[in-house]
């Protein structure tokens, strides 16, 4: 996907203040603790169609109003995910800006996670 000129421009900014990971890192954080939270901030068309194994959905729309209430430990791990870690991105910069200490985005998004064979469910 071709994205605006504009869109990049926040997407950077916001990338500039987070913390990103690999797919790779993300399974072995996972495989390591169960108590990240692998979080699809896609819309819920994207969601039902397919979603990694184990993640919850709060889509970039509603993670906002919807994060306190689902993960109320602001200090919890949080690893975002979309379709390549642009909204991921930006959604960790908020819940960054909301108080949440250890929010990751994950490089790639489900387009690197399908690539590299990690589980899916729909």
């Amino acid at each position: 996907m071709k994205h605006s000129e504009g869109f990049l421009k926040i997407v950077n900014d916001a990338k500039s203040r987070i913390k990103e990971v690999t797919v790779a890192e993300t399974r072995d954080r996972l495989q390591e603790n169960p108590e990240p939270k692998l979080i699809d901030v896609r819309e819920d068309k994207e969601w039902h169609e397919a979603h990694a194994t184990g993640s919850i959905h709060l889509g970039k729309g509603i993670i906002e109003r919807d994060i306190e209430a689902t993960v109320p430990d602001k200090a919890a791990e949080l690893i975002l995910y979309c379709g390549g870690g642009y909204r991921s991105a930006l959604a960790a910069d908020v819940l960054q800006n909301m108080g949440y200490t250890n929010v990751f985005s994950m490089a790639g998004g489900w387009k690197a996670w399908k690539e590299s064979g990690a589980p899916t469910e729909s």
